[in-house]
């Protein structure tokens, strides 16, 4: 092991290979990656990026619903799947996770779908076991555990990877889903991207913890800090992580040292509690700038570059958001049909009840179901 078990969370240790100008401060710790891997993930970030943009403002003008951005976090989460199997590993994500479900590949269209109000968003492409995204903070966690108990038990060499705020590690079912996990050396991954923020509750107001790593050694799985803004360091971590739980050496928590640039959903204002000049001492942190400027360096990309990437993103999310909005109702029995394998009756009832609501008062329909 590289970084696994050498790199010490009770002394608050990092794993960290550049800086945040992009410099290369820790050679011996970079990963061996392709130039047209780099190209790719950091292609994924910017196309993740712009898509949270262009979200925010499609839902200011009121045509798309709420939704949680993954500005300021995208390095960790394209690392963090682009080393897994999408067809015989499994990504079992929360709702902060879009530049993940990008990795993964789920399109551009079912999550600005989803993030309309139609659940079929939700359902990832043939071949991608991506799950749908989970409202249910630490639940994950939980269902990665038994993603992976299944894994084992059938004798097979799939890893459940699953991610969760440091609000999310204030959750009992986190432990418990770790310490289950451990107790039977299960093949999953645990994320922390501790982005600093649990809506408008702060890391330091939720616990006392040197750092969100130390966690699991109550367990007796090992853990570890990373720079979550450093794409480097990020995937160099989780490709040794997911090796390691395939081997059958269990699990293992990673937490991803990252910060939260926008507001917790689209209707937050993170200004009102997050304290003045936070937000500006951390923007040249972020993880768009120090792979671009790294990149740059390297001689695979320029500016010119980096224009026409983002004119054929802009044009491509444009196109996508033309077709939700054209597509985006569903019929009012969607609302109920996927609950049970057959209806009870008591949902019988309310789908009864729901019909006849919409039939006097068909006007409150606009935007969801017809």
């Amino acid at each position: 092991m590289k970084y696994i078990g050498k790199f010490d969370p009770q002394k608050d240790e990092v794993v960290r290979v550049m800086d945040k100008d992009g410099k290369i401060i820790n050679p011996k710790l970079a990963p061996s990656i392709s130039d047209e891997e780099l190209i790719k993930a950091y292609s994924i970030m910017n196309l993740s990026r712009r898509q949270d943009d262009y979200q925010n403002k499609m839902q200011r003008q009121g045509r798309l619903l709420s939704f949680l951005s993954s500005t300021g976090q995208e390095a960790c989460e394209v690392a963090y799947t682009m080393v897994i199997d999408p067809k015989n590993d499994f990504f079992v994500s929360g709702y902060r996770n879009n530049a993940a479900w990008l990795t993964m590949g789920q399109t551009v269209r079912n999550i600005m779908l989803y993030w309309a109000g139609n659940e079929a968003g939700a359902k990832a492409p043939e071949g991608v076991n991506s799950l749908p995204p989970n409202i249910i903070i630490g639940s994950q966690y939980s269902q990665a555990t038994g993603i992976a108990f299944a894994e084992k038990y059938q004798g097979k060499k799939g890893v459940a990877v699953t991610t969760t705020g440091d609000g999310g590690m204030s959750e009992g079912e986190t432990y418990e889903a770790m310490n289950f996990a451990k107790l039977h050396e299960l093949p999953v991954v645990f994320v922390c991207e501790n982005n600093k923020w649990a809506i408008s509750t702060p890391t330091v107001q939720q616990t006392k913890s040197l750092n969100i790593a130390v966690k699991a050694i109550a367990t007796g799985m090992p853990s570890i800090k990373v720079d979550g803004n450093d794409f480097l360091a990020s995937y160099a971590v989780a490709k040794e992580a997911v090796e390691f739980a395939r081997s059958g050496n269990g699990p293992v928590l990673i937490e991803f040292d990252t910060y939260r640039l926008g507001a917790h959903s689209s209707s937050d204002a993170p200004d009102v509690y997050r304290p003045k000049g936070e937000f500006e001492d951390r923007v040249p942190y972020e993880p768009l700038i120090r792979l671009k400027a790294y990149m740059i360096e390297k001689g695979i990309w320029s500016e010119e570059k980096q224009t026409a990437l983002n004119e054929e993103q802009d044009k491509h999310i444009a196109a996508e958001f033309a077709w939700v909005e054209q597509n985006k109702n569903y019929p009012i029995e969607d609302i109920f049909n996927y609950q049970y394998a057959e209806l009870t009756e008591d949902l019988k009832n309310q789908l009864t009840e729901a019909k006849e609501f919409f039939a006097k008062y068909p006007e409150t329909k606009d935007g969801g179901h017809h």
